[in-house]
């Protein structure tokens, strides 16, 4: 069942290009051995292997997403290296996070950096999933359970947690201002004590975030 829910999420989602799917982790193997592959959702109980285990067998070794009904796992995926560990069920917005994290990560390895103004993010709003321009974001807003991100032309709103924001979109480019603000901060136009404005917008700054926002610009 979890396979063909990766198997679905794959094909909805339409950022990845599924290969082969394997129940037995040995035909698995010897697949990747003479196939390049840029990223496995894997499995960690499995019959003859672990997915742990089978990691260690492959060089070159692709981008692994783990994905597994066991949390205690989850600091042996990260000394492997592994761009996410997704906890079942898994959900489909928890699937595409995990798929921006690849498509990050698969950016920085090619030579040819994407320009500033083309970088590019996917998320997921309803039963749509829309690609956008970083460069067009100019702050995400927390309002219950969703966020809003607002653009230049529209918004956007989507199921997420602030507290996950920062997988969603670069750290190096936004900064979170208050507990249900982050901006963009090449969109601030003028900070004061209390708010800054971007785009016309005027936006609070929580107590506990002015320090590290003035830190982060280099202000005094």
């Amino acid at each position: 069942m979890a396979l063909e829910i990766i198997e679905r999420y794959c094909s909805k989602s339409n950022l990845v290009d599924l290969k082969a799917t394997f129940r037995e982790p040995i035909k698995a193997i010897e697949y990747l051995n003479r196939e390049k592959i840029d990223l496995v959702f894997l499995d960690i109980n499995m019959p003859d292997i672990s997915g742990m285990q089978l990691v260690q067998t492959l060089s070159p070794r692709p981008m692994i997403i783990f994905t597994t009904a066991y949390s205690h796992y989850a600091v042996d995926s990260y000394n492997l290296n592994a761009v996410d560990y997704l906890l079942k069920p898994i959900t489909f917005d928890r699937f595409l996070a995990a798929v921006n994290k690849a498509l990050t990560a698969l950016l920085a390895k090619n030579q040819q950096p994407v320009k500033e103004d083309e970088a590019t993010i996917f998320v997921k709003s309803g039963p749509q999933t829309y690609q956008v321009k970083l460069n067009d974001i100019l702050y995400l807003e927390k309002d219950g359970n969703y966020i809003t991100i607002h653009l230049k032309d529209r918004n956007i709103l989507l199921r997420e947690n602030m507290g996950d924001i920062f997988d969603l979109v670069p750290e190096s480019d936004f900064v979170r201002v208050h507990k249900s603000y982050v901006v963009a901060v090449k969109h601030i136009s003028m900070i004061e004590v209390h708010q800054l404005m971007v785009n016309g917008e005027k936006i609070p700054i929580g107590a506990t975030y002015r320090e590290p926002l003035r830190a982060k610009l280099g202000l005094k």
